[in-house]
């Protein structure tokens, strides 16, 4: 397949590089377990032509390291809620606060294990007593309960770098449950993979590393990287579960969505890469409910005008939450313009016909066929046969004619 038949199928730029080095697999960037939904906004040709034969092996290594200590410092990969990069009080202070807002707890703090002590770096009441917990507690136990206090350990692969403390009155719900061991799972990777960055600025800056010891230190540092790829996606759908948990739906709207998003994307013959990035628009397209209240979603329909306001808002808090996550910035158009209707009638900007991405028409199609078809609190499921004619009696006024013909071979 010629470079430009694969940049017409979505293939990452390191599945096509001209100025691939040798047969050394690890030489191309994308072979170091970043996957090709993560790694596609990373990589640029100037950084295929720093790995290209052209430079002696060592530097080679040196200029793939200091490419990937850029692109995973602190400043990318700490963004991942509601928050911007600061002093470190603030930043996770942010991030308990966060929490509770997503999953409705009392009270949360956050520790981290420095010189062998659970040091607490944020929390939610500006309360800084130290946790009733043990360092031994930690190495053994994920999750701990004691009385109305929930401990999740913040772990990089075995060993546990800090801990998340909850506070409820109440069982936690199993999907809120696995939020925070998402989160958990992210910041442990996170922190230990900025230690491994340290490391590595280290050996690049010491003239006498030798290129073993950079290689080891490439293996170390991309399989950190995997590992962290692995746990956002795991934080994805955690998160998408959760916001279903509170919309009050019986079974994973967001997940159906997605799934049904999938599948129109195959119908309509889209490349992978796209596909995989409306996948996931269509996990997140809700994920601003997170932040609300769960009894708005249990009336019945009936809210008030300042509830039904939250609701309306819901995206566009979904959409900043999303813009800071940095490996799943490029779903957020597809967000932001799923209200637009084909006729220009719809929000935030009255987009009309093909000036609203493809992705957003999709997600709009797949997440009305799927809350149509799904249980509420407050009506049952309509038949897959009512839900098909009432987007056909919407076609080219809400929905693109396409993307319903689509779903229609898709769910048949």
């Amino acid at each position: 397949m010629t470079k430009e038949e694969n940049n017409k199928v979505g293939v990452s730029l390191f599945g096509q590089s001209e100025f691939a080095a040798g047969n050394d697999p690890i030489e191309e960037m994308f072979a170091l377990n970043l996957g090709d939904f993560i790694a596609e906004t990373l990589i640029s040709e100037d950084f295929a032509k720093k790995i290209s034969v052209s430079a002696n092996k060592k530097d080679r290594i040196k200029n793939q390291l200091r490419e990937l200590t850029d692109i995973y410092s602190s400043k990318n990969t700490l963004c991942i809620l509601n928050f911007t990069t600061g002093e470190e009080q603030a930043i996770y202070t942010s991030i308990a606060k966060s929490i509770i807002q997503m999953i409705e707890v009392e009270d949360c703090k956050i520790y981290l294990i420095k010189n062998d002590e659970i040091v607490p770096v944020g929390n939610s009441d500006n309360d800084t007593a130290s946790a009733d917990i043990s360092l031994a507690d930690l190495i053994y136990e994920d999750i701990i309960e004691r009385n109305d206090r929930i401990f999740v350990s913040m772990r990089s692969a075995t060993m546990p770098v800090g801990m998340i403390e909850i506070k409820s009155e109440n069982t936690l719900e199993k999907d809120f449950t696995e939020l925070v061991m998402s989160i958990a799972n992210l910041l442990g990777t996170t922190i230990t993979l900025q230690a491994e960055v340290d490391r590595t600025n280290l050996l690049i800056d010491n003239p006498d590393t030798t290129e073993i010891e950079l290689k080891q230190e490439r293996a170390e540092l991309t399989a950190l990287i995997g590992d962290l790829c692995d746990y956002q996606q795991n934080f994805v759908e955690a998160l998408a579960n959760a916001v279903d948990r509170k919309g009050q739906y019986t079974v994973s709207h967001s997940r159906n969505t997605a799934k049904l998003a999938r599948n129109i994307c195959k119908k309509l013959g889209l490349n992978e890469k796209t596909t995989d990035l409306i996948y996931y628009a269509g996990l997140l397209q809700n994920i601003g409910k997170i932040t609300l209240p769960e009894k708005i979603f249990a009336t019945n329909g009936k809210l008030s005008p300042e509830e039904l306001q939250k609701i309306q808002n819901h995206t566009n808090i979904g959409v900043n939450l999303l813009m800071n996550i940095n490996f799943l910035s490029e779903v957020v158009p597809y967000i932001t313009y799923q209200t637009e209707r084909v006729d220009g009638s719809g929000s935030p900007e009255g987009l009309k016909g093909q000036s609203i991405p493809l992705g957003s028409r999709i997600i709009a199609v797949a997440d009305a066929y799927s809350a149509m078809t799904s249980d509420r609190p407050y009506r049952k499921a309509l038949e897959q046969t009512q839900a098909i004619e009432i987007l056909t009696s919407e076609v080219d006024k809400k929905w693109d004619r396409d993307v319903v013909n689509a779903l229609i071979q898709s769910v048949k």
